[in-house]
């Protein structure tokens, strides 16, 4: 299943890699690359990852396709499980290829890509920005299934060039269905599948608001998640998939139950994640730089810790900001080192002890707001940023505390 989207956008503190990443000996750390499993490769710069989930699936891909296989295939005993974990990876090369349609596109639209992963039911492109488009948005979406619409044209035409009931015809034939499979679910309309995101680019396009198309292909999602949670089962029990009434055991009953019920669960998820995702970057204008900041006074080096946070109580200040003799910033002093230190030690600490040394990255324009401030954040992790104006005076200190808490805030409003 394909869950292309911006829903691996990261948030400040969430891992290690945002910005409200603690730093190490006070200073800021590079961001770590996203994780995710076995890193396969970089096609178009972009890491692929396999998720252990993968080879659970694979597994089991190669248990159910061995079994058809010895009634297809009789003869071939004990290969068949060879044969089955080919078709469990090619089929997964399939999905890959899906994934790297949606990737392309991002690329060409200039949005970034985090990373792809493949998964306990499918893969997902994790897309870091939303398209600034209706347009743009159902193209991203539609190129996934047209490419594995195509991929299942490709090896129906293959099937042509080989006999029928053998080791390659069995295999294209499994390829050439479930690629339409996977092309047919992803375009059911509702989040998070490509139908989905279609479904949005739709609504968008007619009402003119990103949120009202998030909020129906959303709702459109879990009302197709209620379905396949009651109705994958009935059609099996009934026979509707091409399986006799008489011939379906308790056994499978449970498993189709079970499968029914962790797709359910997945597109009931991504629905909600969607929603909650478009409800903050709705808000995300509201989060800037200058309504955050707190308040800074500058000290020297060598003042006291207990002068400097005398100086900031008199000054209303909630942060301090380590200076030269000249005024020229050098140094934000941290929160959780002043809480570190006993009371009865500050006179005898110096601030440059607790201070963490400015980087141009930890220099944040008043002025910077929404997506351009995290990314700013995100791109150089710490607790702590200097803010400045235009002409490079001093405005006050931005903590990533304050962030998150803005953060939990804008989720907790309610969308339009």
């Amino acid at each position: 299943m394909d869950e292309s989207g911006d829903s691996g956008r990261p948030q400040p503190g969430a891992g290690g890699t945002g910005p409200g990443a603690a730093p190490e000996n006070g200073k800021p750390k590079r961001p770590a690359e996203p994780g995710g499993g076995l890193l396969m490769g970089r096609p178009f710069g972009v890491p692929v990852y396999v998720a252990p989930s993968w080879f659970v699936v694979a597994a089991l891909i190669t248990w159910v396709f061995g079994g058809q296989l010895d009634r297809v295939l009789p003869e071939l005993g004990g290969l068949r499980y060879l044969v089955a974990l080919f078709f469990a990876i090619a089929f997964y090369a399939s999905v890959l290829v899906h994934e790297l349609a949606h990737t392309v596109a991002a690329l060409h639209y200039k949005l970034p890509v985090r990373r792809i992963q493949l998964q306990f039911f499918g893969g997902v492109s994790e897309i870091e920005k939303e398209s600034e488009t209706p347009g743009r948005e159902f193209v991203l979406a539609f190129v996934g299934p047209l490419l594995s619409l195509v991929l299942g044209g490709v090896f129906y035409l293959a099937m042509q060039f080989v006999e029928p009931g053998t080791v390659p015809g069995v295999l294209l034939a499994g390829l050439m269905i479930s690629n339409l499979i996977v092309a047919a679910f992803n375009l059911l309309p509702g989040l998070p599948l490509d139908g989905g995101r279609m479904l949005r680019a739709v609504v968008w396009k007619i009402t003119g608001k990103p949120m009202s198309g998030t909020i129906a292909a959303a709702w459109v999602g879990r009302g197709l998640a209620v379905t396949v949670l009651v109705g994958l089962p009935l059609l099996t029990h009934t026979g509707a998939l091409g399986n006799a009434t008489d011939e379906i055991s308790g056994m499978e009953t449970v498993t189709d139950a079970l499968l029914a019920a962790i797709l359910a669960g997945i597109i009931w998820t991504g629905a909600g994640n969607s929603l909650r995702m478009a409800r903050l970057r709705e808000h995300l204008p509201d989060l800037r730089a200058r309504t955050l900041t707190r308040r800074a006074v500058p000290v020297e080096s060598a003042t006291p810790l207990s002068e400097a946070l005398r100086r900031a109580n008199e000054a209303g200040a909630r942060a301090l900001v380590v200076v030269d003799g000249q005024g020229n910033p050098k140094g934000v002093v941290r929160e959780a080192a002043i809480v570190g230190v006993p009371e009865h030690r500050r006179p005898w600490v110096a601030v440059s002890g607790l201070a963490q040394d400015l980087t141009d990255g930890m220099r944040v324009p008043a002025e910077l707001a929404g997506e351009a401030l995290l990314d700013r954040l995100k791109a150089t992790p710490a607790t702590e940023y200097l803010v400045v104006e235009e002409t490079g005076e001093i405005y006050g200190v931005l903590s990533t505390v304050d962030v998150e808490r803005a953060f939990v805030a804008a989720m907790a409003r309610p969308g339009a």
